[in-house]
């Protein structure tokens, strides 16, 4: 009977396509960045079963806090959200990194998540995949827009456009020469950065056709022709260019804004080794292609751009020398005290007249 019984089950394991699994990985994650072809690919090989959580940010750090870091083995919160909670709430384990075929990463990434992500010496995260803001431009229109400064530039005025939040105050100083980044240990000297970027943006906004406030409109905004010079979302820009060629996304030559969401080991993880081995699995090349292209947004894999689609190479290529992915100016976390500064720049800037 119990012969019987372990063959039945082993029918059971080999013909799920996972054949004899002996272990769970449990991944709590946003949608989209664990594609059902991957997972069965990764069971296949490797004989670890993957059981997904679909998540954002704020309730990944909800989940770990009330765990004290338990229940998963890997979690991907985005780079600049994992250092304060680690200081307050310690729900990660440091990332061995001698685990992580670092080989096959973009180095400007992972130094940026190294550093954004260290406390006590230690860093926690391993880079997977990013997006940018940077300018959508109608290249026919205003073709030497290449930089933040055509956000204020006289040229292109009633023409202009952008969303009037924290992204756009930090890429006026970088247009104004300044790094802000560069001030998050000195509040004072931010304040004074941040009188600088509120002066030139009122002084110009008479220039701003109008505040856009949603990936739709920043869309309909260049696409109509009622602006011709936006700051914007890179795959937005891409998605305008396939219908106006002469519209499209660029990468300001004083540096985008980037995000970048990661892979990081919850403190109490029961199955460490299959982590690791899916952060390797996924950084491959040809997996990590296999994610942009159903997924748009690009990867911390170095070697994935040759296996790309045809298509979605080019916006890259069109959009992105090596020199400008190096340039990115990667969002770090935000010292506390320092969003209210910014909250009081928006709102004055908002009610100028």
């Amino acid at each position: 009977m119990k012969s019987k019984i372990l063959l039945a089950v082993s029918v059971l394991l080999f013909t799920s396509g996972v054949p004899f699994a002996k272990e769970t990985l449990k991944i709590i994650t946003w949608k989209g960045y664990a594609p059902k072809a991957l997972v069965k690919k990764f069971e296949k090989e490797t004989g670890i079963r993957v059981k997904i959580t679909y998540s954002n940010n704020e309730e990944m750090i909800a989940k770990l806090r009330a765990t004290r870091g338990a229940g998963f083995d890997l979690a991907q919160p985005s780079q600049d959200r994992i250092s304060f909670v680690q200081k307050q709430f310690p729900v990660y384990q440091p990332i061995d990194y001698a685990k992580v075929n670092t080989d096959q990463l973009v180095p400007s990434m992972l130094d940026a998540v190294k550093n954004n992500t260290l406390v006590d010496g230690k860093s926690y995260a391993v880079p997977f995949c990013y997006g940018t803001t940077g300018l959508i431009v109608n290249k026919k229109e205003a073709p030497e827009a290449n930089d933040w400064s055509a956000l204020w530039n006289p040229k292109y005025k009633g023409k202009i456009s952008y969303r009037l939040k924290r992204p756009i105050l930090i890429a006026t100083a970088f247009g104004l020469g300044e790094d802000p980044f560069a001030l998050y240990g000195d509040i004072e000297a931010y304040k004074k950065l941040m009188a600088k970027v509120e002066k030139k943006l009122i002084e110009t906004k008479s220039y701003v056709k109008s505040y856009w406030t949603s990936g739709d409109t920043q869309v309909n905004i260049i696409k109509s022709g009622d602006a011709n010079v936006i700051s914007g979302w890179d795959g937005k820009g891409w998605e305008v260019h396939k219908v106006n060629p002469d519209i499209d996304y660029v990468a300001p030559k004083s540096g985008a804004l980037g995000w970048i969401d990661t892979f990081a080991i919850p403190a109490k993880a029961k199955n460490v080794e299959a982590a690791y081995k899916w952060i390797n699995f996924m950084l491959s090349a040809k997996n990590a292609a296999y994610f942009t292209n159903k997924e748009k947004y690009g990867t911390a894999s170095k070697g994935a751009p040759e296996f790309l689609d045809e298509e979605i190479k080019a916006d890259f290529k069109r959009s992105f020398i090596p020199e400008d992915i190096e340039n990115i100016k990667w969002q770090p976390p935000v010292p506390a005290g320092f969003e209210a500064i910014e909250s009081e720049v928006l709102d004055r800037i908002k009610a100028a007249r």
